[in-house]
């Protein structure tokens, strides 16, 4: 197991009231392994990936779990032992390049600095930067460049080629095909692929469900600020438990058959104030349809339960 992160919980203290963005999340990820965190905009997929890097912006803040990477807390690590990991164990590509690339340096000096910053030296980093570039498509010459005189895609292939940098052990991608065309979008997906045949594990940040089964070894489902599912993706699609769950792979268009869309009904909860007992229950269609559900899934948080090896739901169905 390469990482392993154990009731996880992180707020925002904000003027307006603290904002409970993820609560009691668990889950591993092995070696060589691609997980996809899936689920609306602000179901806190994001909030757990800036955590494994202890990069929670303020005014948020960890108030409860563990992140175990290769046996190291790495909420126990002090600044010197983050600044080792960062960039060169683990990396990070975020769902804009432009917030993570200075519009006013070469690309080639932000790759190179990269490399020195953990004791490569420079010549070597700059042959090494010559070599990424080509990795991931792109020609020698735009180590000249600045990122405003780059496309989308060409910034989103930087990002990804400076994460490439020491074949980092593990991955993780912030959305990182948002506002790409398909095209773009696929190659992006195709570099992230080569990644894990390396040896590299990849947590995977998208709200498109269909984007996340086509490369995917595991799936988790985030809702409000809970993991409400998490299993193989076979598990996931072929059996998805929960109602939330179910509704996303409803909601998805597919070319290849007469299916309704159906939209989900309503929207996410505000998490300042978030509902009692299960937090999907005011949208949930099994809820509203069942009168025995009534007083339990609107008062009693539901526990995570394994169905089957690997395949777990928090959902007051399976008690």
């Amino acid at each position: 197991m390469l990482l392993e992160v154990k009731n996880l919980s992180i707020y925002y203290y904000t003027l307006a009231g603290t904002v409970r963005a993820v609560e009691n999340v668990s889950f591993t990820i092995d070696k060589k392994e691609w997980v996809s965190f899936v689920g609306e905009s602000g179901s806190g997929k994001s909030t757990v990936a800036y955590a494994l890097l202890n990069l929670v912006p303020s005014p948020g803040k960890i108030v409860n779990g563990e992140i175990i990477f290769e046996g190291k807390n790495i909420l126990g690590l002090t600044k010197d032992e983050l600044r080792e990991i960062r960039g060169k164990e683990i990396s990070m590509v975020f769902q804009d390049p432009m917030t993570s690339l200075d519009p006013l340096r070469k690309i080639g000096d932000q790759i190179v600095e990269v490399m020195t910053e953990h004791g490569m030296e420079k010549d070597e980093a700059y042959n090494r930067a010559k070599e990424l570039l080509r990795k991931v498509n792109l020609p020698e010459d735009r180590m000249s460049y600045y990122p405003h005189q780059l496309s989308g895609g060409q910034r989103q292939r930087i990002a990804i080629a400076i994460a490439m940098a020491f074949n980092p052990k593990l991955l993780i991608a912030d959305e990182p095909t948002t506002a790409l065309d398909v095209i773009v979008q696929d190659a992006i997906m195709d570099l992230i692929e080569s990644l894990k045949k390396e040896g590299t594990s990849i947590f995977f940040v998208t709200h498109d469900i269909s984007l996340a089964a086509e490369r995917s070894d595991k799936i988790a489902v985030m809702y409000a600020g809970k993991l409400v599912e998490f299993g193989k993706v076979e598990q996931i699609l072929e059996n998805p438990l929960h109602p939330y769950t179910q509704s996303l792979l409803a909601s998805v268009p597919d070319l290849w058959s007469e299916k309704e869309i159906k939209a989900i009904p309503g929207y996410p909860p505000d998490l300042r104030n978030p509902p009692s007992g299960c937090r999907f229950h005011p949208r949930c269609p099994v809820f509203n349809e069942k009168a025995n559900l009534k007083g339990v899934c609107d008062s009693i948080e539901p526990e995570t339960i394994e169905i089957e090896k690997g395949h777990f739901v928090s959902c007051h169905l399976y008690r």
